[in-house]
């Protein structure tokens, strides 16, 4: 069995876990029932000196309350009044960074990730290729905002084989309202994996 990720590991800051989670394994476990993917396109946000984060300037509000908390559990919240995203909250107690994880490389029950994103196909190259999606098919809502990493619910494990690829920086993705922000490079992929969201330019 592959070995969980400790809380030392998200009390780090933001960048470095960002790209260290490539390549990491996300599972669910629902009722005994669990879906795996492979971590391969991350964000970080850098919490109040980052235009693009949900804590510029020191905001807080009931919402981004999880991400001033202790390191290792989810942030999760709902775009578009339809859409839900997952986060790893990084860093000290106290300091609101964390990582948007926004792709998956589905490893483990396709059957029930198919099932819950409602699709026939037996192709996997869209069951997880988004965070929408991937918070679909491994039944993220916000049921699980703050919710414990090192839990047995939601949580992020190494793989048993050693790191077999490259790391590609890109811009991060729909912050047009971030200023020059929007170009820093802060969205980490697996070069080449076919399952981002959205290929660097």
């Amino acid at each position: 069995m592959s070995e969980k990720l400790s809380k030392d590991f998200y009390a780090r800051d933001a960048e470095k876990v960002a790209r260290d989670l490539l390549g990491k394994l996300l599972i669910r476990d629902k009722r005994g029932s669990k879906t795996t993917g492979k971590i391969v396109e991350t964000e970080a946000y850098l919490g109040k000196d980052d235009p693009a984060s949900h804590t510029f300037g020191g905001k807080k509000t009931e919402r981004t309350e999880i991400i001033y908390g202790p390191p290792g559990h989810a942030y999760v919240y709902l775009i578009y009044g339809m859409y839900h995203c997952f986060n790893v909250v990084t860093g000290k107690d106290g300091t609101p960074e964390g990582v948007f994880i926004r792709a998956l490389e589905p490893v483990d029950d396709l059957d029930i990730m198919r099932k819950r994103r409602g699709l026939d196909s037996e192709d996997k190259g869209n069951l997880t290729d988004g965070p929408g999606k991937l918070c679909m098919a491994m039944d993220i809502d916000k049921s699980l905002n703050g919710e414990d990493l090192t839990g047995e619910k939601l949580f992020i494990s190494e793989r048993k084989s050693a790191k077999d690829f490259e790391i590609t920086e890109a811009k991060r993705i729909n912050i047009d309202y971030a200023g020059d922000a929007k170009n820093w490079k802060l969205r980490y992929l697996i070069k080449d994996n076919p399952f981002v969201s959205e290929k660097p330019d």
